[in-house]
């Protein structure tokens, strides 16, 4: 391969690679921007249509790493971006990767509050890497619903 090949094949490799690397994350105010949507759809469709929605990847309530979730108070899943097959469990015992029981620690975060934020270490699946996470969240009826962002 001559050198002019050479010079012309590299930058073409390299942006090939740049895809590879894991997209940024999306910020705290993009989440809260996510979350005041979302709570806004809750409160003027009400619970059914929002739902769906929020469980419809399609729906514009899913944004880069961002995804609308919904728990009742008891931590059933009511409605998540990231899992619909997930709708109607419980997730009341879920754990993060350093045995934090998630789904409880948000469920507290709103008890006396409209709203919350809890912090915890998550699986990022899109690079499999174990990363620090908030979830914002906030309490609407019987409905406590949240967006996480991973910090960093």
């Amino acid at each position: 391969m001559n050198k002019l090949s050479r010079l012309l094949l590299a930058p073409a490799l390299f942006a090939l690679a740049v895809p590879a690397i894991a997209a940024p994350h999306a910020s705290s105010s993009e989440a809260q921007g996510l979350l005041d949507r979302a709570v806004v759809e809750l409160t003027k469709e009400g619970p059914a249509k929002a739902f769906a929605e929020f469980s419809d990847p399609k729906a514009g309530f899913a944004q880069k790493d961002l995804y609308v979730f919904v728990f009742n108070t008891k931590g059933v899943y009511e409605a998540t971006g990231a899992n619909p097959a997930l709708i109607g469990t419980s997730a009341i015992d879920m754990t993060d990767a350093e045995g934090k029981l998630l789904v409880q620690a948000i469920i507290a975060s709103v008890k006396d509050q409209p709203q919350g934020r809890v912090d915890y270490v998550w699986l990022n699946r899109a690079d499999n890497r174990v990363e620090h996470k908030v979830s914002l969240v906030r309490r609407v009826g019987d409905h406590i619903v949240g967006v996480g962002y991973y910090k960093g």
